[in-house]
């Protein structure tokens, strides 16, 4: 019998969800917990951690899965590495559906760096009004350069005080379009933007906007992965559930 545990929280793992529940199949829709609102789906869901690579060994078992579809976030690193590491160790199939990256075009000004560190490092000098959008997960490694005005939008509002000293917050959930996001920049007064290339068209509206308005762009670099198959649309991952 086939049971699919599907790790999500992008728009491509909702699309999944949707597919796997058209055709019929029982599955499990996992988030990590990272926001306080998750969007419902029309499969089973869970929150929350597996507790490493036994938990998650653990919990397939106990569930019986069959199939692991990993359609996390690009740099949710530590996710799709252990799914890679606790379906080899029981012999259950994975595929990852992973969204292709952004790469610059015409018009696009990027300073390609590799990792969150680099991206800090690279801030280094003359005060400036930064658009930092790469979640809330890594902003605590900004504190280093506390002299910029940033810019951060989040899903949920902080509960806590920003390590930020000159932060400026907005909620906001996206997808978000090219208009509005040239005007949030504009009322900021943005010098730069700081993304991490997580590929899509959700979140691509800050990249169009930054080449409009002839902004730089640091562009933080996915994280390396072990080896995996990897799918790019939903119907690819449909047929490997099908092969």
């Amino acid at each position: 019998m086939t049971r699919i545990l599907l790790l999500g929280g992008t728009t491509e793992a909702n699309l999944m969800a949707e597919a796997i529940a058209k055709a019929g199949l029982a599955g499990v829709y996992s988030y990590a917990g990272r926001t306080e609102a998750p969007m419902g789906q029309p499969i089973h869901m869970r929150v929350g951690g597996f507790g490493g690579v036994e938990g998650l060994r653990a919990y397939l078992g106990a569930e019986s899965i069959s199939h692991v579809i990993d359609a996390t976030h690009p740099f949710a690193a530590q996710m799709s590495t252990n799914a890679v590491a606790a379906c080899k160790a029981e012999g259950i199939p994975l595929i990852a559906l992973e969204r292709a990256p952004w790469t610059p075009g015409e018009g696009d000004r990027w300073t390609q760096v590799a990792d969150i560190p680099a991206a800090v490092a690279a801030l280094a000098g003359p005060e400036k009004r930064v658009f930092l959008a790469i979640g809330r997960q890594h902003i605590d490694a900004f504190a280093s350069q506390p002299k910029h005005d940033y810019l951060l939008r989040l899903v949920d509002a902080p509960t806590g005080t920003l390590p930020l000293p000159r932060a400026k917050v907005v909620v906001a959930r996206g997808p978000f379009d090219l208009p509005g996001d040239m005007a949030l920049m504009r009322a900021h007064g943005t010098e730069v933007v700081v993304a991490k290339n997580a590929g899509g068209k959700g979140a691509v509206a800050k990249i169009a906007a930054a080449r409009a308005l002839g902004l730089p762009v640091l562009m933080i670099e996915r994280p390396l992965l072990p080896p995996r198959l990897v799918a790019q649309g939903v119907p690819a991952v449909m047929a490997w559930l099908n092969g």
